[in-house]
């Protein structure tokens, strides 16, 4: 979104931390006091402090506190003259502080799209449902979003969350704006292969829910089918626990991984693949939840096998573009998966085209793109 303002003549500062994701460490050529001012694209970037989480609980705490802590500094003393501030967030929400009281202390509008749902999102990451550590992230959510001029959610389900955190009279403020996919996610020419291959492309998290995988594959090699493969192309704090489910079911001869490649490999990767695999943890949140690795699919043309519900169920419903079954049931996937690799390659072209055809119609960039440019100054 950067870029592309950038292109449409917008100047555009990014105030972010020291790079980390995915893997709990500091990119090589970061550190606190190394790269924190960069330019990259047009866009201007600074890189507050915060510590790298690393691979613990603690770590993943200080890690959600010190960006807006030290971002509480930067704010007071930053030089930086804004129109207006927007605020990409995903989690944690706590980031949108800075931002928050950015605006407030000149007093600009202040935008929020939100990706993840507080405290809903950290309810379900850390199993904690006690009032006394949720009631004080509440006040937060309901502070921050006070504090927007405007705030957007990524499906119908996440507005109307949004709104119960919002004033009533409010709640024209909030609105839909999905999630789109770069103009480089395009249908590339099908390489040949033998057998069936299913592939899945980005993080490898708890929120994936990708434990399924091995136990649905073990029930298709129970039937004695041995031509379905999986390539995993990404990396992960989960993929430690997904790699031992593997193991656990007996199936690495059936898995292959990637590791990590640039979302511009994306595209060549899925033209190896006969269809795209995404999936959710058993848990109401991602029934909310349309996935940005949804539209990424669609735009390359892929027929989708998915284990989720609610928003992303509806959606591969309505583009009539694969075949969903239900969040945990490693039965019902692996029929499913079965099912879509007995297609003939016509069928399979025919689900491919209606996926591209529903992300044209409904995620287009350049029509969501423009319409934001209505909200801006």
């Amino acid at each position: 979104m950067a870029y592309e303002w950038v292109k449409r003549g917008y100047k555009v500062t990014a105030v972010t931390g020291t790079p980390n994701y995915p893997t709990g460490k500091y990119f090589p050529g970061y550190s606190w006091f190394k790269n924190t001012k960069e330019t990259h694209n047009g866009v201007d970037i600074y890189r507050i402090p915060l510590i790298a989480p690393g691979h613990t609980k603690l770590g993943l705490v200080l890690n959600y506190y010190s960006f807006p802590f030290f971002g509480f500094w930067w704010q007071l003393f930053s030089r930086i003259k804004a129109d207006e501030v927007f605020m990409f967030e995903t989690s944690p929400m706590h980031q949108c502080k800075v931002g928050v009281r950015f605006a407030k202390r000149h007093k600009i509008p202040c935008y929020l799209y939100v990706q993840d749902l507080w405290p809903e999102n950290l309810e379900m990451i850390t199993g904690i449902h006690s009032p006394i550590i949720i009631k004080p992230i509440e006040r937060m959510v309901r502070y921050i979003y006070k504090g927007c001029t405007h705030l957007w959610g990524t499906s119908p389900s996440f507005v109307d969350a949004i709104r119960k955190y919002v004033d009533p009279s409010e709640h024209d403020k909030v609105s839909f704006w999905p999630q789109y996919a770069e103009e480089f996610y395009q249908p590339l020419p099908k390489k040949k292969h033998k057998g069936f291959n299913v592939i899945f492309t980005g993080n490898i998290g708890q929120a994936q829910g990708l434990e399924i995988l091995p136990l649905a594959a073990r029930k298709i090699r129970e039937q004695g089918i041995k031509d379905i493969r999986f390539t995993i192309v990404g990396d992960g704090r989960a993929r430690k626990s997904f790699e031992e489910s593997i193991t656990e079911n007996g199936v690495w001869d059936m898995f292959e991984f990637a590791g990590r490649v640039t979302p511009q490999e994306v595209p060549a990767l899925l033209a190896t693949g006969d269809a795209a695999f995404l999936s959710f943890a058993d848990d109401e949140l991602f029934a909310k939840t349309i996935p940005a690795k949804l539209q990424s699919y669609m735009a390359c043309a892929m027929p989708i096998i998915a284990s989720a519900k609610g928003e992303t169920a509806r959606v591969i419903k309505e583009a009539d573009c694969g075949i969903c079954s239900d969040i945990g049931d490693a039965e019902e996937l692996a029929c499913s998966i079965l099912a879509m690799s007995k297609l003939s390659e016509e069928k399979l072209a025919k689900l491919g085209n209606n996926a591209l055809k529903y992300n044209k119609e409904h995620f287009d960039k350049k029509t969501l793109m423009d319409e934001m440019d209505t909200y801006l100054r």
